[in-house]
C-alpha cells in the first residue's frame, strides 16, 4: 500500500512542477504585457474550465503535464486576431522573450534550490566526504573489516570455510577485529588503506605483524598471510595473479548523509544542486550509448541501472523509497528530475523552449550584422522552414520516451535489493 501511494504521491509531484513550469511562463508573459488565453493543468477533454479576466483556466483529464496558450509566439501564428497584433509575443524585445522563455525551466530550478534547502535541514544531503571513485577511498585511513573465511579463488559462491578453496580467515585468526586501524605491517608504516593494500600484496606469504589501533589503544599481532589468486584493486576484470592476503575488506565510517542548520543549509542546498546539474550534463552526453541497453531491458536482459528512466521509473522509484521508510530518498529523486527537466528544456531545439530562445536571439544578431553592414533588416525566422527539424526532434523524442517508460514497465530499475 505504501509503495503504490508513494508512486502516485510523486508522479502528483512532478505534475505539480511542470504546472509550476507553464505558471512561470503564464506570470512573465502576462508582467510583460502579452496575452496569455488559455492556462490548463493536462491533455485532453476539459474537464472543467473558468475564465479570469482574457485567460481561460481550467483541468484537463489526462495528467500527463500542462500549457498556457501565449498569442503570437511565432509571426506565423494565424490565429492572433487584428486587435491582438500589438500583444503578439513575437513582437517583444527579444530579453523579454527570453525571459518568458526561460521562466519554466527557471522554475524547475528554483523548486529544486528549495527542495534542496528542505532536504539539507530535515532529511539531510548525501554527504560530500564521502569517497566517489577508488583513488578517494583508497586515500581513507586503514580502518578495516575483518571477514572469517576468505576464497583462495574468487567466486559467485557464498564464501564457506572448508568449501572448495575457501579457508578461515588469517585476520580474524590473528585476532583482528572489524573497526580496527592498521598502523604498521611488518617494517611498513601505513596511513592510508590503499598504502595497507599494497603492504600486504607486496609481501611474501607467512607470518607478518601488524599493528593497529582499536578505540584509541595501540595494539600488535602476527598474521599469516595466505597466497590467494587476486585482480588489480582498481580493475576487477584485469589480470588475475597471485599475491598475499589476510581476509580484510575496507571500512568507511563516515555518514551516507549530513543534515545542516538553516543558513548553512543555503551554500550545501547550493553545491548539491550544482553537482546535480554537472551530472546532467554528463548523462545527456551518454543517451545515446544506453539506447541499446534499454533495449536488450526490454527483450530479457538484465537491466543498466544507470540508463536512463522516464517519469514511470522516477515515480516507481519515489514508491519504493516511501515503502521503504526513507522519504530523503524521494526528495532527492524529484530535485534531480527538476535539475535534469530543468536543462533538457533549455537545450537549442524545436519545439523545447531553448529552440524558441536560440531563434530570438538568432534572429536579433542576423539583424545586428546587416545593420553593421548597411543591408537591410532580413525579419524574422520562418517557422515553417523549420518544421522537418522539429518533427524529427519530437519524433525522436517520442520514441526515446515510448522506449525509457516501456523498460521502467517491463524491467523497471529497484533502489533496493530484492
Amino acid at each position: 500500500m505504501l509503495y503504490w501511494l508513494g508512486t502516485a504521491a510523486f508522479a502528483l509531484a512532478i505534475l505539480i512542477s511542470v504546472s509550476l513550469h507553464e505558471l512561470g511562463h503564464m506570470i512573465t508573459a502576462k508582467r510583460y504585457g502579452m496575452k496569455v488565453t488559455q492556462y490548463f493543468v493536462g491533455f485532453g477533454p476539459t474537464i472543467f474550465s473558468f475564465r479570469r479576466g482574457e485567460t481561460e483556466y481550467g483541468l484537463k483529464a489526462i495528467p500527463l503535464g500542462g500549457f498556457c496558450k501565449i498569442v503570437g509566439m511565432t509571426p506565423q501564428d494565424d490565429d492572433v486576431s487584428e486587435q491582438d497584433q500589438p500583444r503578439a509575443m513575437w513582437r517583444f524585445p527579444v530579453w523579454k522573450r527570453t525571459v518568458v522563455m526561460s521562466a519554466g525551466s527557471l522554475t524547475h530550478f528554483a523548486l529544486a534550490i528549495v527542495a534542496a534547502w528542505c532536504a539539507a535541514v530535515f532529511v539531510g544531503l548525501p554527504n560530500p566526504d564521502v569517497p566517489q571513485t577508488v583513488q578517494q577511498q583508497v586515500a581513507l585511513p586503514a580502518q578495516i573489516t575483518v571477514a572469517d573465511c576468505v576464497p583462495i579463488v574468487l567466486s559467485a559462491n557464498e564464501c564457506k570455510v572448508g568449501a572448495g578453496t575457501d579457508v578461515a580467515g588469517p585476520a580474524a585468526a590473528a585476532g583482528l577485529r572489524t573497526g580496527d586501524v592498521i598502523t604498521k605491517v611488518g617494517n611498513t608504516p601505513i596511513t592510508s588503506y590503499g598504502q595497507l593494500t599494497d603492504a600486504i600484496r607486496s609481501s611474501k606469504p607467512g607470518p607478518t605483524v601488524f599493528e593497529y589501533t582499536r578505540d584509541g589503544q595501540p595494539g600488535k599481532t602476527t598474521v599469516t598471510m595466505i597466497a590467494a589468486q587476486r585482480p588489480p584493486l582498481d580493475d576487477p576484470e584485469g589480470k588475475v595473479t597471485e599475491v598475499s592476503v589476510v581476509g580484510i575488506g575496507q571500512s568507511i565510517n563516515i555518514p551516507g548523509t549530513v543534515t545542516y542548520g538553516p543558513l548553512d543549509a543555503v551554500p550545501a542546498s547550493l553545491r548539491y544542486d550544482w553537482s546535480l546539474v554537472e551530472g546532467s550534463f554528463v548523462a545527456m552526453k551518454r543517451i545515446p550509448e544506453k539506447i541499446p541497453a534499454l533495449w536488450n531491458s526490454i527483450t530479457g536482459d538484465e537491466r543498466d541501472p544507470n540508463t536512463p528512466i522516464s517519469v514511470i521509473g522516477a515515480s516507481r522509484l519515489g514508491g519504493e523509497a516511501i515503502e521503504r521508510g526513507v522519504p530523503e530518498i524521494f526528495l532527492l529523486i524529484f530535485i534531480s528530475l527538476n535539475v535534469f527537466i530543468g536543462i533538457f528544456n533549455l537545450l537549442p531545439l524545436l519545439p523545447l523552449d531553448g529552440g524558441h530562445i536560440a531563434i530570438a536571439w538568432y534572429e536579433r544578431a542576423r539583424s545586428w550584422v546587416y545593420g553593421k553592414l548597411h543591408k537591410p533588416d532580413p525579419g524574422r525566422v520562418d517557422y515553417f522552414k523549420l518544421m522537418p527539424l522539429t518533427y524529427a526532434v519530437i519524433l525522436i523524442g517520442g520514441a526515446f520516451t515510448l522506449l525509457t517508460a516501456t523498460a521502467d514497465v517491463i524491467n523497471p530499475i529497484t533502489i533496493f535489493s530484492k
